[in-house]
């Protein structure tokens, strides 16, 4: 497949141009951001394909972004810095490209609240049925995990409203939650007093099997200990069952 020239929103191209879920492509490589732009293009999406976390910055104060494809290797400021930044103020999904075999980066990247990572060198096809299965489950994050009659948990001092996607405090001091970190939470707490296990989970929130040498579960869990504030050598509220997965150790609420 010969590479295209770099693919920019068009907003001149209509109604039906605009119903496309739009995607920001974030990497310094022309070549790949030709490539990814024209093939998914040609898979009903929008697409704006951009070089560095400036212009990354400009499309977004600009324009809505459904998804963010942003590869972590970028001069100046790199994709972990930008992902870091933008959970900050944002919940946009997140699939970050990481060179193969970077394990640190990838787990360091969904420690800041990146959504998925592809690998590099990847098949687009693979790439492409992440984004899909992201965008499915951010389509129905108000009902799906959590019941359409459920408006918020509570549980050990805490609240998770479904429908602001939002975690706070009794106090009523609220704390950000990246959209992963959300999910996870919201698909503990919607279960009650029963294990779930890492297969599940996986399954649950980016819609493929689980591969056994997978940790980003055990990643997740552990960032939503330390903005819980639970001991992670003697958690409560988020407890593992070692052998099986990850259960809710306090009562929950159904608001």
């Amino acid at each position: 497949m010969s590479f295209a020239p770099v693919s920019l929103t068009n907003t001149a191209k209509g109604t039906m141009m605009n119903e496309r879920p739009h995607l920001l492509i974030v990497d310094d490589d022309r070549e790949i951001r030709g490539l990814l732009a024209q093939y998914l293009e040609k898979h009903d999406f929008r697409t704006t394909a951009v070089p560095d976390g400036k212009e990354m910055r400009r499309v977004m104060e600009r324009s809505h972004v459904d998804l963010l494809v942003l590869d972590l290797m970028l001069p100046g400021e790199d994709g972990l810095s930008l992902c870091r930044e933008l959970r900050t103020r944002s919940q946009v999904p997140i699939i970050m490209l990481t060179a193969r075999g970077e394990d640190v980066d990838r787990i360091v990247g969904l420690e800041l609240g990146a959504d998925d990572y592809v690998a590099k060198p990847f098949n687009p096809r693979e790439l492409l049925g992440r984004i899909k299965a992201i965008l499915r489950r951010t389509a129905h994050a108000p009902r799906d995990p959590s019941p359409g009659s459920v408006r918020g948990f509570s549980f050990g001092g805490w609240r998770l409203d479904t429908v602001t996607r939002t975690l706070s405090e009794t106090s009523g001091n609220a704390v950000a939650l990246s959209g992963a970190e959300y999910r996870l939470l919201a698909v503990l707490l919607a279960a009650g007093n029963r294990v779930l296990t890492r297969a599940q989970l996986t399954e649950l929130l980016r819609g493929r099997d689980a591969d056994p040498f997978d940790r980003s579960i055990d990643v997740r869990v552990s960032r939503l200990r330390q903005i819980l504030g639970d001991d992670a050598r003697a958690p409560q509220i988020i407890k593992t069952v070692y052998g099986e997965g990850y259960v809710i150790g306090v009562a929950v609420t159904n608001d």
